[in-house]
C-alpha cells in the first residue's frame, strides 16, 4: 500500500516515488542513530545528493543544482509536512474498491488524476527478487556467483539504486563485510559509477556497526574508489576517522589523514581532532604531536571543549610543552580550553623542571574566583620551584597565597622549609615555620624532622637538639626519622655516647629504633672509634627486638674484633721478647 500512496503523493507533489522513497529512509536513518556515530548523522544526509550511483562513469558526481529538492516527511515541531498530509488526504477520499487495489499491488495499472497509467507489474516482480536477495544478505548465506546472476538481468539503474537503498538501510542491518561486497558488485554493472551518497550511506551503517573488519573492508573500498579522484569528500573521511577513532585504531586513522592530499580532499577541524585524539588513545604521542602541528599551522582548532581533549591527551604523554604551545595559539584564536584541562596542563608542566616556569606564568593567569579551588594547583608549582631550587619564587607564591589565596596549608609550607633546609637557610627556614605558627597552623612531626636534619647535616647538634625538644613538648609520639637525623649527625662527629643516648630516649617516647639507626651507629662505632664490643651489644640487642643485621656490617664486628686480637697478641708477644732480653 505505502508503494502505491507514495506514487500518488508524487504526482500530486511534482516528485518522483524514488525520491520520496529516498526521503523515507533518510528520515529513519536520521533518527535511529547511535549517540557514537552522532557525528555523522547531521552530515551524512541523504536529501543533499540523493543519487547513489551514476551511469556517466567520467562524471560520477551530480551536482546540487541537479538534484530535487525535498522538505523532510516530519517538520521540526514534530508534525507532518504538507506533503505527507496530502498522501493521508488523498487516501482517504479513495473509495474502498480503490484502497484495495492499492492493497493488490501485484499486477495492474495505477490510474491518476490525470489518468496516465503507470505500470508496476515488471517493477513487482523485480523487487520480488530483491525481497529474496536482501533476505539472504541478512542472513549471510549468499555467494558472489548469485549476487552476479541477479545483477546480470536488465535491472534499471532506478531499480537499482532503490534496492540498494533498501539493503543499506533495511534493519537489522546486513554486515558491513557484505554490504562492501555487494556494493561492489553493484559497480561491476556497466557504465555504473559509485557516488558520494552510497559512500556516505555506507559509512553510516558501518558506523552503527561499529566492527573492526567492517571498518577496514570500508577503508579498503575507499582507496580503490578513491583512485579516479572526485568522489571522497572531506565529510565521508572524517566519517571513517570518527568511526576508527571510537574503535582505537590509531595508526589507521594516521594513514586516512595522510590519504587527505591524494584523494584531493582537504582536512578540516574535525578530520586533524579525529587523528589525533586516537592517536593520544594508542598512545602515540609522536605522531600525535606531529598532526598537532599541522593542525596549529593550518590554523584549523576545533572547538574549545576538543583542544582541551587534546591538551589533556598530549599531558598523559608527557608532551607538556607540545600541549602548552597549543594552549597558547590556542588562546590567540579566542578558543581557551575549559578550566580543567588547563589546570591538568599546569599538573603537567611540573613535572618537569624545565617546564616549572612556563607552570607559574599560567598559574599567574588564574582569576579571584577559581583561586579560592586551586589550592592543590598552588601546591603542585610551589613543590616544583622547591625541586628546581627556586625558593626565592617559592616564598614570592606563599605570601601571595597568604594574600589573596588560597590559603596555604601545611603541605605548601613544609615544601618550603624541606628546600631551604636542604640548601642550609636555616634561619628562613625557622622564620617560615613561625610564620606557619602565626595562621594558626601547628608544625607537624614532618616540619620539625626537616628543621632538625638542616641543623645536623651543618653540625649544629645544639640547635638541632632545641628544636627536637620543642617538638617533644607538641608531639607526644615522635617518628623514627626524627631521631635518625640526630645520631647520624653525632656519628658524624663521632660523638658516639650522645647518639647512645638518643637511641636509648627513643624507647622512652614509643619510638622503635628500626634497623637502619641500628645499622649506622654500629658502622660508626667499628670504622670510628673500633668500640666492637659495644657494636655487638647493640647487636644482641636488635636480635632481642626482633631485628636482624646484615651480613656486611655483622662481618664487620667480626674484622674488628679480629684486629683487636691481633694487636693484642702482638703486645704481649712484644713483652714476652722484652722479658727475655733482660
Amino acid at each position: 500500500m505505502w508503494r502505491s500512496v507514495a506514487a500518488a503523493i508524487s504526482r500530486k507533489s511534482k516528485l518522483s516515488g524514488e525520491t520520496l522513497n529516498l526521503a523515507l529512509h533518510s528520515q529513519v536513518l536520521h533518527f535511529n542513530t547511535p549517540k557514537h556515530v552522532a557525528f555523522l548523522a547531521p552530515k551524512f544526509n541523504f536529501q543533499q545528493n540523493p543519487r547513489f550511483f551514476s551511469q556517466d562513469s567520467s562524471n560520477p558526481v551530480a551536482t546540487d543544482a541537479q538534484m530535487p529538492q525535498f522538505e523532510p516527511l516530519v517538520s521540526e515541531e514534530g508534525g507532518e509536512n504538507d506533503v505527507f498530509k496530502d498522501a493521508h488526504n488523498l487516501f482517504d477520499e479513495m473509495s474502498e474498491e480503490k484502497k484495495e487495489g492499492f492493497d493488490e499491488n501485484v499486477t495492474g495499472d495505477v490510474v491518476g488524476d490525470d489518468d496516465s497509467e503507470v505500470g508496476v507489474a515488471s517493477e513487482e516482480v523485480v523487487l520480488e527478487k530483491m525481497e529474496h536477495l536482501l533476505s539472504l544478505l541478512q542472513s549471510g548465506n549468499v555467494d558472489d556467483g548469485a549476487l552476479r546472476s541477479f545483477l546480470g538481468n536488465d535491472i534499471s539503474v532506478e531499480l537499482l539504486e532503490k534496492f540498494v537503498v533498501r539493503v543499506i538501510e533495511t534493519p537489522p542491518l546486513i554486515s558491513g563485510e557484505i554490504l562492501i561486497g555487494f556494493v561492489k558488485l553493484v559497480l561491476e554493472k556497466e557504465k555504473l559509477a559509485v557516488t558520494p551518497a552510497a559512500l556516505e550511506a555506507l559509512v553510516m551503517v558501518i558506523g552503527i556497526e561499529c566492527k573492526r573488519s567492517s571498518a577496514y573492508a570500508l577503508w579498503d573500498f575507499f582507496k580503490e574508489v578513491g583512485e579516479d579522484g572526485g568522489v571522497l569528500t572531506t565529510e565521508i573521511l572524517n566519517g571513517l576517522l570518527s568511526l576508527l577513532s571510537v574503535l582505537g585504531k590509531g595508526k589507521a586513522c594516521y594513514e586516512v589523514f595522510n590519504k587527505f592530499e591524494e584523494f584531493n580532499c582537504v582536512p578540516n577541524e574535525e578530520s586533524f581532532y579525529f587523528t589525533i585524539d586516537a592517536l593520544c588513545r594508542r598512545s602515540i604521542f609522536d605522531w600525535a604531536v606531529s598532526v598537532c602541528e599541522m593542525m596549529v599551522s593550518a590554523r584549523k582548532l576545533p572547538d574549545s571543549e576538543k583542544v582541551g581533549n587534546i591538551i589533556t591527551g598530549l599531558c598523559k604523554g608527557k608532551k607538556a610543552k607540545d600541549a602548552h604551545a597549543l594552549y597558547l595559539f590556542a588562546k590567540k584564536q579566542d578558543k581557551c580550553p575549559p578550566r580543567s584541562s588547563v589546570n591538568f596542563l599546569i599538573s603537567s608542566l611540573c613535572r618537569e623542571d624545565v617546564n616549572v616556569p612556563l607552570a607559574l606564568e599560567m598559574l599567574n593567569e588564574v582569576s579571584k574566583e577559581e583561586r579560592k579551588d586551586a589550592i592543590k594547583l598552588f601546591s603542585r608549582v610551589i613543590q616544583g620551584l622547591c625541586r628546581v631550587k627556586d625558593t626565592n619564587k617559592a616564598k614570592v607564591l606563599l605570601f601571595d597565597m597568604i594574600k589573596s589565596g588560597p590559603p596555604p596549608g601545611n603541605a605548601v609550607f613544609n615544601s618550603i622549609i624541606n628546600s631551604l633546609s636542604k640548601a642550609g637557610e636555616m634561619k628562613e627556614a625557622t622564620k617560615i615555620m613561625k610564620v606557619m605558627e602565626s595562621r594558626g597552623l601547628k608544625p607537624d612531626v614532618y616540619s620539625y624532622s626537616v628543621i632538625i636534619s638542616g641543623y645536623s647535616k651543618g653540625g649544629e647538634m645544639e640547635e638541632a637538639r632545641k628544636v627536637l625538644d620543642e617538638a617533644k613538648t607538641k608531639h607526644s609520639k615522635l617518628t623514627p626519622v626524627t631521631y635518625h637525623t640526630l645520631i647520624r649527625g653525632y656519628c658524624k662527629l663521632e660523638r658516639f655516647d650522645e647518639a647512645l643516648e638518643l637511641l636509648g630516649e627513643m624507647k622512652q617516647f614509643g619510638v622503635q629504633p628500626n634497623a637502619d639507626e641500628y645499622n649506622k651507629l654500629i658502622q660508626s662505632l667499628c670504622l670510628k672509634a673500633l668500640d666492637w664490643e659495644t657494636a655487638d651489644k647493640l647487636r644482641e640487642e636488635m636480635e632481642n627486638n626482633g631485628l636482624y643485621l646484615n651480613g656486611i656490617t655483622t662481618g664487620l664486628i667480626r674484622a674488628v674484633k679480629e684486629l683487636e686480637e691481633e694487636e693484642e697478641e702482638s703486645a704481649d708477644a712484644g713483652v714476652e721478647v722484652i722479658a727475655d732480653v733482660s
